[in-house]
Formats: structure tokens, sequence, C-alpha cells
């Protein structure tokens, strides 16, 4: 796994010639090239994994057989609001429970307004499902089961975020820390996928994405909450909202999504239950992708799954050395990567982070 932070906006660049293509494409290059490694030390310890060099980017090879390249960076946003938390065996690690065999946890925070919702959904989320999964029996995990426990750990998660100013449990520093309430007029979007043996379970609250590529072709397993979605829009305006058109639909004419954790200000037209999925595994399952909109906005689901299909059969195939399974991790990383330069090279303004699994080694 490796996850990057690129400052692209705080460094002075040289004066060149910003109207020519080979001018942009060097200030891609040197945007890329001051991408710096973040050490995710208390997730490789969690996860029981290790760190070890692959060219210009750090794999996470954990023991378990799950196989994932990560990649987050802050693009040509100032502040980095992005956070991705990956937890294999979550269920097990956290509950002590074998919940129906391992499962492993991918989820991407988009933050708006400040970055501590989405650390605190980072630091919380996959403890929150853990308990939910461990209350109900293995075998009864249907896909109302996993709907109904999946909304309330979402539920639980919003409740925490609002309470976080005054239950005593530690916040994250941040540029608001001062304001009060400091969760009210600050949220995040989530997308978690839940990877089991057999399905595959995404939970959607904004307008982050989902992907899966099943026999060549990209399947999404979210739909992103967007204000003028029509059913969305609807939901508003029974609610007693509006949407207003200002740089795009907007929430009351301020958030560009209308689902997220957070933005007690904005409720009840914006919420956090989230739209969850349950996909069954087949054979033709090749990889899984989540990424935030800083990713979306510019890539499609077909080029997303492109890139990443290329980049494991590049890597993944030759097992000359006996090391496939390093191989794998370093071709998700690849491709992670990849999508990241591909989304900054088509000018997202957003920050951008890409989880990729390897579905055949997972």
């Amino acid at each position: 796994m490796a996850d990057i932070c690129c400052d692209v906006v705080t460094k002075a660049e040289p004066s060149v010639d910003r109207s020519s293509r080979a001018a942009r494409r060097r200030r891609l290059r040197m945007a890329i090239g001051r991408c710096k490694l973040v050490a995710e030390v208390d997730a490789a310890e969690e996860m029981g994994g290790k760190r070890r060099r692959s060219g210009d980017a750090g794999v996470l090879v954990a023991k378990e057989p799950a196989r994932y390249g990560m990649v987050s960076v802050c693009g040509r946003r100032r502040d980095m609001e992005d956070t991705v938390s990956i937890r294999l065996d979550f269920v097990q690690r956290a509950c002590g429970a074998a919940a129906g065999g391992s499962h492993h946890f991918f989820g991407v925070y988009d933050g708006h307004g400040c970055s501590h919702v989405a650390v605190l959904c980072r630091d919380w989320m996959h403890k929150l499902v853990a308990e939910e999964v461990s209350r109900v029996e293995p075998d009864s995990q249907s896909s109302a089961e996993w709907t109904e426990l999946m909304q309330r750990s979402f539920s639980r998660m919003d409740a925490a975020v609002a309470a976080a100013p005054s239950s005593g449990r530690p916040t994250p520093c941040c540029r608001c820390e001062l304001q009060e309430p400091r969760c009210d007029n600050v949220g995040s979007t989530a997308i978690v996928a839940i990877v089991g043996s057999a399905h595959i379970v995404v939970a959607n609250c904004g307008d982050s994405r989902a992907v899966i590529c099943r026999g060549g072709a990209a399947v999404p397993l979210s739909s992103d909450h967007k204000p003028d979605r029509p059913d969305e829009l609807n939901r508003i305006e029974a609610a007693g909202g509006r949407v207003i058109y200002w740089e795009g639909a907007r929430v009351l004419g301020v958030l560009a999504m209308s689902r997220a954790i957070g933005d007690g200000y904005l409720k009840p037209y914006v919420t956090a239950e989230p739209e969850v999925t349950v996909t069954e595994r087949r054979e033709e399952d090749e990889l899984l992708i989540l990424g935030s909109d800083g990713l979306w906005d510019v890539v499609s689901n077909e080029a997303a799954c492109d890139v990443a299909r290329m980049c494991l059969r590049a890597k993944g195939d030759d097992d000359e050395d006996g090391d496939a399974g390093g191989r794998r991790d370093r071709a998700c990383s690849t491709a992670a990567a990849l999508l990241t330069k591909l989304a900054l090279s088509r000018q997202s303004a957003d920050n951008v982070s890409v989880v990729v699994v390897d579905l055949k080694n997972t």
C-alpha cells in the first residue's frame, strides 16, 4: 500500500511558458516528482504487514492474501481533506469473531469544510461496522441484513461526529479547531467496501464511487449522490429544502452532494443514510476500484478499469521468481498511482484518492 501526499500548490515553480503543451507536461512531472511517501505505521502494524520499496512507490505487503494498492494526493487543492482506511480481517481483529470467514474493509472518505470528519470516519467507521457484523449470526448475513447493519453503522458514525466536541473522544487537530460546534458545518463523503469470499458489500454516502471490473467490463457498485439526481432532488424538496444552481447543483446553494456524514446545519436535506449494494462475487471478477470524486470527475469508469487491468496483466501473471503475490501488490499500487496521475493530467481540481483491490487474489 502506498499513501502519497502531493503538494502542488505551496511550492514555487520555475517560470515556464504556461501556454505550451510541453510546459504543462513539465509542471505535471514536477508535481509528481515532489510526491513524498508517508508511512502508515499504525495501519501497517494493525494489518500485520511489512513495507518494502518498489521503484517510486511504497508497497505494504500484508500477511493476509488480500492484494491491493492505495494512493492519496492533495493535488491542486490547498488542503488535504481525503483520507483512506484499509483494514484486513477487520471483524476478527476488532471483535475476535470469525463472522463467517475473512472480510476486508476498504474505505475512502472525502472531507469538505475541513478534514476532521473524514479523519474521524477513518479511525472509527471500521470499528462500528465490525461491532454490527459481530452481533448477527454469520449465516444470517443476507442482502437485507447487510443493508441494515451498514445503515446502522453510518447512523452511529454520524451521531459520533455530531457528539465529538462534547463526547470527550479525541478529535484531530485542524484549522477549525477553535470553532464550536466543530462538526456542525463540516462533513465527509464515505464509500465503504466489505470484500468477503463470496460477496462485496458497498455502502455509499456522497459522490465518491466504487467500480468493479467484471470480465473486462466496468460495473459501478454505487451511484453518486448529486443534488440534481432526480430521486435525490425529490427527497430534498419533500423535506422542505431546495437545490440551487451555483457553479453546479448544490443543496441550499452550499453543498455539491446530497448525502454526507456530518453537515448538521444542512439536515434533514443532507442525510447520512447510505445506499447499500450486495454483489455476489464471480469467477470473472478482476478488480475493485474505490475513488473520491477527484478521480471520477475526470476519469470514466471504463477508462479507470482499462488502466488498472493493464497494470495487473503486465505485472501479475509472470511467476518466474516465485513472488507472484508481491508483484500483484506492486501492480495494484502502480494502478492506483497511474490513475492518480491520469486525474491530475486531466486537470482534476480536487484531492484524489484511489484504492485498487485485486479480486483474483483476495
